[in-house]
């Protein structure tokens, strides 16, 4: 037995000894505007729990909620992680990966080893499809690959003539043809980020058209490696398309994913993954409005000033940390987000519904289903809301889907985009 090995194999066994000595994290889930925050409990190895992917087999679905129903609007694509809607109807899905660097510890193989299993890892497809619904039933009857060759693509905006893709390293703008099934033509680069670690790149833009927001999350968990390499991460870029300047909107924000506007007060909002290794629901992943200038605690201090005292502190930064708006629960990877009004599906009123991806720093898994937290007044006003269930069987063993992007459709259904099932489905009213 080599000497990696015999690590590998001490390493599980001192988990196994850790997690008898600890036991599942039965805590009341942490959710809502003022949440109930287990105290951190400093996890050495920390705890590594994914389900195996499995897929749906012909016939199962997500469980829908009462008085909804869900079909799949296109099935067979890779990976499909964020989506856009075309003014024609068109959809565009960007079809990316997590492609992780160098194994250098026994834990990035366990944690590399796990993902692998539960598809969360691997080769990325690196391209944009196109799905349209030309007789208007639901289904998307053409599929074709729009753009090719990109890396890791995630959010995408159309503004005028110009599409906006977010790769990993750069935003980049291409010229769009409406009514086209693919661009052939080059893009040109607009801004760049580092890569690495959160890789997602999510774009909403201002009404004007005039700016963008970029979402970059952190290189790690707790700035672990220097605050030198997180230069520029863990935050919310603000571009200007006519000048090209770009600037840091509000930091502190771990890994701020899905991005979306809140009619009524004009407010950004977005929905971050907080750190692992302090427990199941310790700190909560989080939906919050965004302030110019803001920072939001990363990697110092977690829901207002409760330190992270595994984290070389900054007394000033901490003082100055906002406090999120509304807890989510702990590591439900939260990572779709979209404004959805009222009518849009019934029984549902004014909201963000939210693509719950589900995470693996916990004992008892959570995330894995599309909620709808409901808003009046610009704020959140009630406990969030199952739309989509049943990405996770039961025993926790399984995953047949893990939902990611949320958009409103071009018939005004709800699109959720599922990255192990490799489909898109579409909700509705029953």
């Amino acid at each position: 037995m080599t000497g990696f090995i015999a690590r590998i194999v001490a390493w599980v066994g001192a988990a196994m000894i850790l997690m008898r000595r600890w036991g599942p994290d039965n805590s009341t889930p942490a959710i809502g505007g003022a949440p109930i925050i287990p105290e951190a409990r400093s996890q050495g190895i920390p705890t590594l729990k994914m389900p195996t992917a499995r897929g749906w087999a012909d016939g199962h679905k997500p469980t829908v909620a009462a008085g909804l129903k869900v079909n799949a609007f296109a099935k067979g694509l890779k990976h499909p992680r964020w989506m856009l809607v075309l003014p024609n109807g068109d959809v565009l899905t960007a079809e990316a990966r997590f492609t992780p660097g160098g194994i250098k510890t026994p834990f990035d193989l366990a944690i590399y080893s796990t993902m692998k299993r539960a598809a969360a890892v691997g080769e990325s497809p690196n391209r944009v499809t196109l799905m349209r619904d030309a007789d208007g039933d639901g289904v998307a009857e053409v599929q074709e690959t729009f753009l090719s060759g990109q890396n890791q693509p995630f959010g995408m905006v159309l503004l005028g003539n110009t599409l906006y893709l977010g790769n990993t390293d750069a935003l980049m703008a291409f010229d769009y043809v409406p009514g086209a099934t693919k661009i052939a033509t080059p893009g040109r680069k607009v801004a760049s980020f580092k890569g690495g670690g959160h890789w997602t790149r999510s774009l909403l833009p201002t009404a004007d058209g005039r700016k963008l927001y970029v979402g970059v999350g952190s290189m790690s968990n707790i700035g672990e490696g220097g605050m030198d390499i997180e230069e520029g991460r863990a935050a919310i870029h603000e571009i200007d398309l006519e000048t090209g300047a770009q600037r840091i909107f509000a930091g502190g924000l771990r890994n701020p994913v899905g991005l979306a506007w809140e009619p009524v007060t004009g407010a950004l909002w977005t929905v971050v993954n907080e750190r692992d290794g302090l427990g199941d629901e310790t700190p909560p992943d989080y939906l919050t409005s965004v302030q110019d200038g803001g920072f939001y605690g990363w990697p110092y201090c977690y829901w207002g000033q409760t330190v992270d005292d595994r984290v070389p502190q900054d007394a000033a930064k901490v003082a100055s940390a906002i406090k999120p708006d509304y807890a989510l629960g702990g590591h439900t990877a939260s990572l779709g987000l979209c404004w959805v009004p009222a009518g849009t599906l019934p029984g549902y009123g004014d909201g963000m519904v939210i693509g719950q991806h589900g995470s693996w720093n916990r004992s008892t898994l959570s995330g894995y289903r599309v909620v709808h937290v409901p808003f009046e007044n610009g704020k959140p006003s009630g406990p969030p809301r199952d739309i989509l269930t049943g990405f996770l069987s039961k025993d926790e063993k399984y995953s047949y889907g893990r939902p990611v992007g949320i958009s409103i459709g071009p018939d005004g259904s709800l699109l959720v985009a599922d990255d192990v099932g490799d489909v898109i489905w579409r909700v509705t009213g029953a």
